[in-house]
């Protein structure tokens, strides 16, 4: 299967590397040299180019940035290259160009396939191409947490398929919690809402307001109020154009105008325009007589009854009341209502919170039933996946030097009476579940097991440690594997087991390891090392490949600190031999 392998990077005025260029092998690479010389730019380097956070402590002093470039060879189609892809980055030849620049101000950029990305950007392929392992991350897997995370990690689709349903019923139970307990404790207010309510809602139910009704009785009250004026004023008018039976020797309008009418009726076959005009007298005359009869009609019906004026006004004075209590910054009447419609609503929906407590409780406790069976179908998973894992890392110990060790898991729940039933007592749970887990190591045969952080020295922890992360490479689809010294504290015949397991590795993933053990390095496919110059600075010149006679010189260096020890090179002679035989 191609996969992706990471071929070369530059480095520039990054810490004490001045210009360097690091190549890689598709196999195994060691990164060896003295203390300070650099190595772990290495590691720093890398973790640039995978979205790492910028520190501008580490761009080299007189330097205006630091600069690392990276070219990483990708399968055609694979899920990095696809990535890639939609960032609008371009592939040469399969092989995808990364840089990250970062300035002594604390600025930071990054390109990918020429184009200029977000930083996040280089962290989401992080995960498709490189896994860092180092001394940090031996820390972090000391912590229970991540140790479930880890075994997690390991069982896969037996444990994410149950863990997703857990999840999503987690959280809905969470929601149902806060809401049931919202509509609990405020059941007090809500209540003391719903009174107030009801009481304004009974108050403009008594009054039974209108729509446009506080319209209607204001003109009302205006007419009523003027009465007399207003049937003087129509008396008035109708006698000026209808004529007053009391003064019969008056003159009024409909008569002088029926008098002209009749005049130009007379000779209107004369002229037309004159016949038109006689004609506009005509409905002149038609428009008096209707007016004169409906100011007859309104005076006699006009009502200046006061105590119809009393009654307006009372009623006004009650629509009022209403508006100012309920009427808000609407108009009249009409806002009064809007808010009794609102009001019905809301009481509705506060009378309807004993239903909905009784709901959200039958919908609480069916979820509780719900997340009991899912919590056990993960212990369950956890626990088989527990005992593959822990016999993997055991078998890996055996080739690491350490035959008679154990691991195991201890995966625990601790009891809580609020928490959620499993294997028939209530215990607490959280958003992973209900399981504690804890990596166990019984160092030999007779020792109880106990924490790895406690039950292993520092060489067997960080044995332990690589053979957990050898295991998790069977697992684990990233391509390339950066260890940085994590086998610190070995020696002797381990140092060479772990020297072999990487190698192992090796044959099915890229491993570069950052180490100051020969046992290790002579099973490298290819020894790069690290080297200062007399100002204390690596350069181009300072990062070789070492072949032949100086790879020998450099184990003897690493076995003795002396290049030229014969006993020292012997037994780096032999070590390369024993890689040899090995691969």
């Amino acid at each position: 299967m191609v996969r992706s392998v990471l071929e070369e990077m530059r480095i520039r005025s990054l810490g004490v590397i001045d210009d360097a260029v690091v190549e890689l092998s598709p196999g195994f690479t060691a990164v060896t040299g003295e203390t300070g010389a650099g190595k772990t730019m290495v590691v720093t380097s890398l973790g640039l180019l995978l979205g790492g956070r910028a520190d501008p402590a580490l761009v080299r002093i007189g330097a205006k940035s630091a600069v690392v470039e990276g070219r990483i060879s990708v399968p055609a189609g694979g899920a990095a290259a696809v990535r890639a892809e939609e960032a609008g980055a371009e592939l040469d030849d399969g092989t995808l160009l990364i840089s990250r620049t970062v300035s002594a101000e604390g600025r930071s950029r990054a390109h990918l396939g020429g184009r200029s990305v977000p930083i996040g950007m280089l962290s989401e392929l992080a995960d498709e191409l490189v896994a860092v392992h180092g001394q940090t991350d031996q820390q972090g897997l000391l912590r229970p947490a991540r140790q479930r995370e880890a075994l997690d990690r390991y069982a896969g689709g037996a444990v994410t398929g149950p863990h997703a349903k857990y999840v999503a019923a987690y959280r809905r139970l969470r929601a149902v919690s806060v809401e049931l307990d919202e509509l609990t404790t405020r059941a007090r207010e809500r209540a003391q809402e719903a009174d107030l309510l009801r009481y304004g809602l009974n108050e403009i139910a008594g009054v039974e307001p209108r729509p446009g009704e506080d319209v209607e009785l204001a003109a009302e009250a205006e007419r009523l109020g003027h009465a007399e004026a207003l049937a003087s004023a129509a008396s008035v008018a109708h006698g000026a154009l209808a004529g007053n039976p009391e003064d019969p020797e008056g003159v009024d309008a409909t008569t002088l105008v029926a008098g002209a009418g009749r005049a130009l009726d007379a000779v209107r076959s004369h002229d037309p325009a004159l016949a038109a005009l006689a004609d506009r007298m005509g409905e002149i005359s038609i428009l008096l007589g209707d007016v004169a009869g409906e100011l007859a009609g309104y005076a006699d019906n006009l009502d200046a009854d006061p105590l119809r004026l009393a009654a307006v006004e009372e009623r006004r004075a009650a629509l009022t009341a209403l508006t100012r209590k309920y009427g808000g910054t609407g108009e009249g009447v009409t806002a009064v209502l809007a808010w009794s419609e609102a009001g019905a609503e809301r009481l509705t929906e506060l009378d309807g919170d004993d239903d909905r407590i009784g709901e959200l409780t039958a919908e609480r406790d069916a979820l509780r039933g719900e997340l009991s069976g899912l919590a056990q179908a993960l212990t369950d998973a956890r626990t088989e996946a527990a005992a593959r894992f822990a016999e993997a890392v055991t078998a890996e110990l055996a080739s690491l030097a350490m035959p008679h060790a154990r691991v195991s898991f201890d995966i625990r729940q601790t009891e809580d009476p609020e928490g959620v039933e499993v294997g028939g007592r209530p215990v607490a749970y959280g958003p992973s579940g209900v399981d504690e887990v804890e990596l166990l190591l019984a160092p030999h045969p007779g020792a109880p097991p106990r924490p790895i952080a406690k039950g292993a020295s520092g060489g067997e922890l960080s044995r332990v440690m690589l053979a957990v992360e050898v295991v998790f490479a069977g697992t684990d689809p990233v391509p390339t594997y950066l260890f940085d010294e994590v086998d610190a504290g070995v020696g002797g015949k381990a140092a060479v087991e772990i020297g072999r397991r990487l190698a192992k590795l090796a044959k099915s993933a890229q491993v570069v390891v950052v180490t100051h053990l020969p046992q290790v390095a002579a099973f490298a496919d290819r020894q790069l090392l690290v080297e200062k110059t007399n100002d204390g600075s690596v350069t181009r010149s300072g990062v070789t490949v070492l072949e032949g006679e100086d790879r020998v010189r450099e184990l003897s260096r690493m076995l003795a600190g002396q290049e030229d020890s014969q006993t020292a090179r012997a037994h780096a002679e032999e070590l390369l031999a024993t890689a040899r035989a090995d691969g």
